[in-house]
């Protein structure tokens, strides 16, 4: 199978991240820093190192801050509703997964900022769009649907200048493209593990930056403070409730090292070539249009649609016919879709990741050169 569904979780990892996995999943399948023995202390540790993996990766200061959870998903709605509340307002962007858009929808008030058709934001709407009572900006830091980067640090430089907090989505950009919560005046930070991070599943976090309070969404679990009826105010013990994935989020510290080897700027731009070689590749197919910028600032996420088909049904074909794996319709979306122009349709998503080649761009460009022609 040719694998292209990178967005939704990168399937290839390091050899490294399968051997540690298991040693870890072996040595170390414990309830970390809930007792005093040396199983439940080399836990503890192992976190802590992960912890320090990414406070590097991403330039915090204060590797504690640093919440882990099972996904980015988690960490935004952790972070969206343990921060607002119903008389606030919040900014948002039409490129906004819909982890962002449910949690703030159910809240409170909020904008939703129009980037153009092919997914830029324009940052002085977001500036614009600020009133008295709002709390937080968010944005993803490049769209899941077709891999627009946002203009993140002139976002943060509003948010800093209107002393308004910034909550960064970078399910698709951790591992990929450099990230410094300083620089980017990023108050709040959302991450998924087993995206470009090339960790296992069931990884994710959330950063919190000194100064912001939030209410935990689940309390109790910490083994710390137990004598202590009101959740611990202690980063991280604070957000982390419940047993955690011990073995998992210790594999994490070593996929880490080896983005690291190998360099986030270095990874990001095989992405991008690959990217941007497989749009030039559709755009000479009769039928095909293509979703997003052509080159520029991108990764490596392509959306894509055959003449008048169901992108689902493209999906299908690709998988069924050639083996190789795709995504259509809305990519939990929609509003992404409605910016591009592609809500009636969807689109289809390939997505390039470390481990990617040109030969399965080629691969994909002969299927759906295939599949335009058999649709006259």
């Amino acid at each position: 199978m040719i694998y292209l569904d990178n967005p939704a979780t990168s399937m290839k990892k390091p050899k490294i991240v399968y051997d540690m996995m298991y040693k870890n999943t072996v040595n170390c399948s414990v309830n970390a820093g809930r007792g005093g023995h040396f199983a439940s202390i080399k836990g503890a540790e192992g976190i802590i190192r992960t912890q320090e993996a990414i406070a590097d990766l991403f330039n915090i200061k204060t590797p504690e801050r640093i919440a882990f959870t099972p996904n980015a998903t988690y960490a935004l709605n952790m972070a969206i509703s343990g921060f607002l509340s119903p008389s606030d307002h919040v900014i948002i962007t039409s490129m906004e997964h819909n982890s962002v858009l449910r949690p703030v929808h159910r809240l409170c008030s909020y904008t939703i900022v129009e980037a153009d058709r092919q997914g830029v934001l324009n940052p002085r709407d977001i500036e614009s769009a600020i009133l008295k009572n709002t709390k937080l900006i968010i944005t993803t830091h490049a769209s899941n649907v077709c891999g627009t980067i946002m203009p993140v640090v002139e976002i943060g430089k509003i948010c800093k200048k209107h002393n308004i907090p910034y909550l960064l989505d970078t399910a698709q950009t951790a591992g990929v493209i450099p990230i410094d919560v300083e620089k980017m005046n990023v108050s709040l930070l959302a991450f998924s593990g087993h995206k470009g991070l090339l960790g296992p599943l069931g990884t994710g976090g959330l950063y919190v930056d000194e100064g912001i309070d939030l209410a935990p969404l689940i309390v109790g679990g910490t083994g710390t403070e137990s004598a202590n009826r009101n959740q611990p105010k202690n980063m991280p013990d604070m957000l982390h409730s419940g047993t955690m994935n011990t073995p998992a989020i210790m594999t994490l510290a070593d996929s880490i090292k080896y983005i690291k080897s190998i360099g986030v700027k270095n990874i990001g731009m095989h992405e991008k070539n690959l990217a941007i070689y497989l749009i030039d590749g559709l755009l000479n197919i009769e039928g095909v249009r293509v979703y997003g910028l052509k080159d520029g600032n991108r990764n490596g996420t392509v959306a894509f649609n055959v003449k008048n088909a169901d992108s689902q049904e493209i999906s299908d074909i690709l998988n069924n016919d050639y083996q190789i794996a795709t995504r259509g319709g809305y990519h939990c979306s929609y509003i992404a879709h409605e910016t591009l122009g592609t809500e009636n349709q969807g689109a289809v998503r390939a997505g390039f990741g470390a481990f990617s080649t040109k030969f399965e761009a080629d691969a994909l460009l002969f299927a759906v050169s295939k599949i335009s022609k058999n649709m006259r």
